[in-house]
């Protein structure tokens, strides 16, 4: 019973951030990823990721390839 909640309360918090990533990327026209990163949901867009990568917050030879690939769930 303790499993089934816990998956339909991480099901609950996919379904909010992707509906989070959808309605960014109409508003701005932007490419939205939602990844899990530190336990959690994040929405970050592309140009984000790109300027977290130039600031080497993720490992040395990481590319936005490699998170668009490994992200749960990418608009347009």
């Amino acid at each position: 019973m303790i499993k089934y909640l816990k998956k339909l309360i991480f099901a609950w918090h996919y379904r909010q951030a992707v509906k989070k990533a959808v309605k960014l990327s109409k508003l701005y026209g932007m490419k939205y990823m939602v990844i899990y990163l530190n336990g959690g949901f994040k929405v970050v867009s592309k140009k984000r990721i790109r300027e977290l990568i130039a600031s080497h917050r993720f490992k040395k030879g990481v590319t936005i390839r490699d998170i668009e690939k490994k992200a749960l769930f990418t608009t347009h």
